[in-house]
């Protein structure tokens, strides 16, 4: 027989279970801020280069989920993206 539970107790596991996933999409992003301001401050242009992609990907991705907001990830994005164009100069 199945157990019964109340609407609020389902709401409270989906709310813990999406805080979980969404906490993880959040350090995988600073993660890899992290990485591209390492090989940015290294001055290893094609390492800071391919970590911004991904890190693109990941803020892009988490912006569309609602995780983080449009302008958050924008304003994200375009301050990794100066400090890896200083490298380009």
């Amino acid at each position: 027989m199945a157990t019964k539970f109340s609407s609020a107790e389902k709401r409270h596991k989906q709310d813990e279970k999406r805080r979980v996933q969404n906490k993880q999409v959040k350090s995988s992003v600073r993660t890899a801020a992290k990485r591209v301001t390492t090989a940015a401050h290294a001055k290893d242009k094609v390492l800071a280069e391919t970590t911004l992609k991904d890190m693109i990907k990941q803020i892009d991705s988490a912006a569309r989920k609602g995780i983080i907001k449009k302008n958050a990830a924008a304003r994200k994005k375009s301050r990794m993206q100066r400090l890896v164009n200083v490298l380009n100069a």
